[in-house]
């Protein structure tokens, strides 16, 4: 008798439960070794080197490769002394949700299917977390934040263009006005990426000068709308963030708000990371005025704690969309359906992952209440480490603590700038390698800064002082070198 070919032992469920262990233990044990470590050349060659297999492996030889080879060099982001970049420490209900998705695997263009309605649940949960109002159907779930820009840019060209006599859709923008965008220098790049893949031109995009903390200069935007429409141009769209990338710096939404009614501009939030800081009572006052945003992005899968690939757009109104995106070939119609119509109608993607579990399993299972505590106890710790670097006698702030991020220096009193500025360009990956804490570097006012973000809400003050101790003692090695 021949053995069974391993997709049938594939089917057997000790396989999936195999899987499920693994992840289990893999979060179990996140904690017990280095932060993060640099993969082996050999390691990594076996990835990238590795043959298509001939015949397939069997669930324990696969699992056996995937944890030593796999799970053994993770980016570090489980691990409560993670400060880098915005990568959130995925929450155990978000992974069980992510592996009942996988299971179902519909595609979420639309159809009669439970991920549809669950996404509209779950969009509406968020625009409750956020105070956004919500209109059915004003919104959807993207890849993240990015396609989320993307979506919205695009949406706000398209009436900006219709209001004008334009049809972008039919004509395309050879001859259209000439439009602006506004955003200050701290804006995220996809904002940029959205404007040229738009066809718009990076030249389009207006740099609003910034307030002190690096917060947009509303009186400065309301200025450069108007000396660009007396020079022909046709400005229709401002950028403002609710926690910058660098600093974690609220732009005055109220205020930006403000300008974008009187001037006719489409106001698009970037609450990508920071927006969930609303949920904190010390800073919901700084985000008076997102609830008056045309649209707003933000992203499930950062302080939400959602496993990756889950961003969200809210809009005002559906319509904004639907007008920019639906196109509906004969073979999708859905007679007597969904009187919203399909999702694919409202943004770029036609095959759509189902997301919407994995973010429905992730709140439900903490409820708005654990949510709201999980922001508090992140934005506590960055104030906590915001004060270890003001009493540290080597280190200063770079920028004034913004949301849950602390941007500093490692500045040693007496030490020449130029040695300073090239001790912390080199700081975070000395950081990194010394495996007890993993920070990320930048650039804020011309100078190299540190970045540390918070949004794992096991990190404590052990973790912090790791990390301040590691960039001091990194720091004065790299300086006496």
């Amino acid at each position: 008798m021949t053995a069974p070919w391993p997709a049938d032992l594939w089917r057997d469920p000790a396989a999936l439960r195999g899987a499920a262990g693994a992840a289990a233990e893999h979060l179990r044990t996140a904690q017990d070794g280095p932060v993060w470590r640099a993969m082996p050349e050999a390691a990594r060659a076996a990835l990238a080197d590795a043959p298509l297999p001939e015949t397939g492996l069997a669930p324990e030889a696969l699992l056996a490769q995937a944890a030593d080879r796999i799970l053994a060099y993770p980016m570090g982001n489980g691990h409560p002394a993670f400060f880098g970049w915005v990568n959130a420490a995925p929450h155990p209900a978000g992974i069980a949700g992510a592996l009942l998705a996988a299971a179902m695997n519909p595609s979420s263009a639309g159809g009669d299917h439970a991920d549809v309605p669950l996404e509209r649940a779950v969009m509406r949960w968020i625009a409750q977390l956020v105070g956004y109002p919500h209109e059915p159907g004003a919104g959807l779930l993207t890849s993240g934040a990015s396609m989320a820009t993307l979506v919205a840019v695009g949406a706000a060209r398209h009436r900006a263009l219709a209001e004008a006599g334009w049809d972008v859709r039919e004509q395309g923008l050879s001859g259209a006005p000439l439009l602006t965008v506004y955003a200050t220098a701290q804006a995220h790049s996809c904002v940029r990426k959205a404007v040229e893949l738009l066809g718009l031109g990076g030249r389009a995009l207006r740099t609003v000068p910034e307030q002190p903390g690096g917060r947009m200069d509303a009186g400065a935007l309301r200025a450069m709308v108007a000396e660009d429409r007396a020079a022909g141009c046709a400005p229709f769209l401002a950028v403002a963030s609710a926690g910058t990338v660098n600093t974690g710096a609220i732009d005055p939404l109220d205020q930006v708000a403000d300008v974008c009614a009187a001037a006719g501009l489409w106001l698009h939030v970037d609450g990508a990371y920071g927006a969930f800081g609303i949920l904190d009572p010390r800073l919901a006052g700084l985000y008076r005025g997102m609830e008056r945003a045309d649209s707003l992005a933000v992203d499930p899968h950062k302080w939400l704690q959602v496993p990756a690939g889950v961003g969200a757009l809210l809009v005002r109104e559906r319509e904004a969309l639907r007008a920019a995106y639906s196109l509906v070939p004969p073979y999708l119609r859905d007679e007597g359906g969904d009187p919203l119509g399909w999702y694919s109608e409202y943004g770029i993607e036609q095959t759509r992952a189902p997301r919407s579990l994995p973010v429905w399993a992730a709140l439900a299972a903490r409820g708005r209440a654990g949510v709201a505590a999980d922001v508090a106890a992140c934005t506590a710790a960055a104030r906590t480490l915001a004060g270890l670097v003001a009493d540290a006698p080597d280190l200063e702030p770079a920028a004034p603590a913004g949301v849950s991020m602390v941007a500093y220096r490692y500045a040693p009193a007496g030490a020449h700038a130029q040695a300073v500025d090239r001790v912390n360009a080199a700081l975070p990956a000395a950081i990194q390698a010394r495996g007890r804490a993993f920070v990320t570097g930048s650039v804020y006012g011309g100078r190299p800064i540190l970045r540390a973000c918070i949004i794992n809400p096991l990190t404590g003050e052990r973790h912090l002082r790791a990390l301040v101790e590691e960039t001091r003692t990194a720091g004065a090695e790299l300086m006496a070198a």
